[in-house]
């Protein structure tokens, strides 16, 4: 990919912090010569890193011109935060020429301690010789007059497989010719396609994510384009957990015939806490059933087993939010011991109570 090439930029050896302040008053100004320019021959005009603490606008005046009235090429505006990726343009025009200068807003909701940089890029188009220009670029200590402002993007956190929803809300005046979009970091566009009217200074978007089919973190923010320039949010983290399994098997503490304790072992897992419920999964090994218990204690005691069975124990473990749950542990598989003993000593006691009854009853009558 070709280099992109600073065709001309008045305030190119000026310090950025001055730059800044001249910024708030005189602006700045690029003019590209697209005439004998290769299509997608690119100019940019980058801004000091800008850290403000407040809301505000940035505005700019642009004109694009030839003189058989054909489109010299394009302009694109691009956000860049915290010296991440420049993405995708947050406004942009193209296709067209335009009637003398336009301005254009840039209400950008990315404050201290984040900091973020403007760039205006300019390609040019073969063949079509003529100017594109951007002047007059404006820090202003207030919100745009046209372009809506986004309140802060929430983080949304979700279990894998789940929808993930982001609401997006603007403080300004909604069109239906505003054009919506969700952008992530790395520049993917999703549009936005619900959007409701609050009041008249305010209005919502929401939008559902589709890829939280793994564990990951991305970022996501909102953008508008209206017909008085672009606002775009702060950017604002999609977390996927992946619901939790434990490592290792239940262990076995006791066995009788018609019971089994156990400690579930679960405090080394797969996948993310917090854990807000522990459950005991048992079914035979020959069966088709199976019983879940909700385990509230270290150790948790199996009651009315069937002797001399073969038994099947898992612990399943849920964290906070829909689909919580993850797949069972490893299995614990153990047998209840066998009941012909226990009978038995259940006989013998019989059998001496019978005959001590019986014998004192014979000694009670000798004695009368």
């Amino acid at each position: 990919m070709e280099q992109p090439q600073l065709l001309f930029y008045c305030k190119s050896q000026i310090k950025p912090l001055l730059l800044l302040f001249l910024l708030s008053f005189i602006g700045s100004f690029m003019m590209v010569n697209s005439s004998g320019r290769a299509s997608g021959q690119k100019a940019h005009l980058l801004l000091p890193t800008l850290k403000e603490n407040d809301t505000h606008c940035i505005d700019f005046h642009y004109y694009l011109s030839s003189r058989d009235r054909s489109s010299p090429g394009s302009l694109n505006v691009y956000v860049k935060v915290n010296g991440g990726p420049q993405g995708n343009p947050i406004w942009n025009v193209s296709g067209v020429v335009t009637e003398g200068w336009v301005k254009a807003e840039l209400a950008i909701s990315t404050f201290w301690p984040h900091f973020y940089q403007v760039i205006f890029e300019s390609v040019s188009l073969k063949g079509h010789p003529g100017y594109i220009a951007v002047d007059e670029v404006r820090v202003l200590a207030h919100p745009c007059r046209k372009a809506p402002h986004f309140l802060r993007l929430q983080n949304v956190e979700v279990n894998v497989g789940q929808n993930a929803t982001f609401q997006c809300i603007a403080g300004g005046k909604w069109s239906q010719h505003d054009k919506l979009w969700l952008q992530q970091w790395n520049g993917r566009d999703t549009a936005l396609m619900v959007t409701r009217v609050v009041n008249h200074r305010r209005f919502s978007a929401t939008v559902s994510v589709a890829d939280t089919s793994q564990r990951s973190i991305s970022k996501y923010r909102c953008v508008i384009r209206s017909d008085g320039g672009s606002g775009v949010s702060n950017y604002a983290e999609l977390i996927v957990k992946e619901p939790p399994t434990p490592i290792a098997p239940p262990e076995l503490l006791a066995v009788g015939a018609t019971y089994l304790w156990i400690k579930p072992n679960a405090n080394s897992i797969i996948g993310d806490g917090p854990i807000i419920l522990k459950e005991v999964e048992y079914r035979t090994t020959t069966g088709n059933w199976a019983e879940t218990h909700i385990v509230d204690s270290p150790n948790y005691k199996l009651w009315h087993l069937d002797p001399d069975v073969e038994y099947e124990i898992r612990v399943l473990l849920t964290r906070p939010g829909e689909g919580g749950t993850g797949p069972p542990g490893p299995p614990l598989t153990t047998r209840t011991k066998c009941a012909g003993r226990l009978l038995q000593l259940h006989n013998t006691a019989e059998m001496i109570l019978f005959t001590y009854y019986h014998s004192n009853k014979m000694v009670f009558h000798t004695s009368l």
